[in-house]
């Protein structure tokens, strides 16, 4: 890392394993706990928010063979392809690491609606003024 960097960031000052999943071009993917990553999935075209699941080492290596994303299930714990039932599956265009990665862009083209309620997204309500949820339409 270069002197000017290294000033302008003293976070930076960190280990050189850190130095190195944050600057460096190698692919480390920093796991919590539970041996997990958060991992969104984006409208390639439109840069639609779809979805948020988790990933493990498991999911990241099926996702990069296949090309189709895979998660893994906390609820079932287990590796699941999405749209392994429905049909809606998510092709994957291009993965993206943040920072520290510990999270993960999959760029995507969802085959039908992301969310199992159908919603083309799982984001389709916010949070009104009175605290309530409302419906996004569109």
């Amino acid at each position: 890392m270069t002197p000017a960097l290294r000033k302008a960031c003293p976070i930076s000052l960190q280990s050189p394993e850190t130095e190195l999943r944050e600057q460096g071009a190698v692919f480390m993917p920093r796991f919590d706990s539970a041996g997990l990553v958060t991992a969104v999935a984006v409208d390639h075209a439109t840069g639609q928010l779809l979805m948020l699941a988790h990933m493990d080492a498991e999911a990241i290596a099926r996702t990069r063979e296949t090309g189709f994303a895979h998660f893994h299930s906390r609820s079932r714990g287990r590796l699941w392809m999405k749209g392994e039932t429905s049909g809606h599956v998510l092709k994957v265009i291009e993965i993206r690491v943040d920072c520290d990665q510990d999270a993960l862009e999959l760029r995507v083209e969802a085959a039908g609606p992301a969310c199992h309620t159908l919603a083309p997204s799982c984001f389709y309500r916010r949070i009104g003024a009175d605290g309530g949820l409302e419906r996004i339409e569109g």
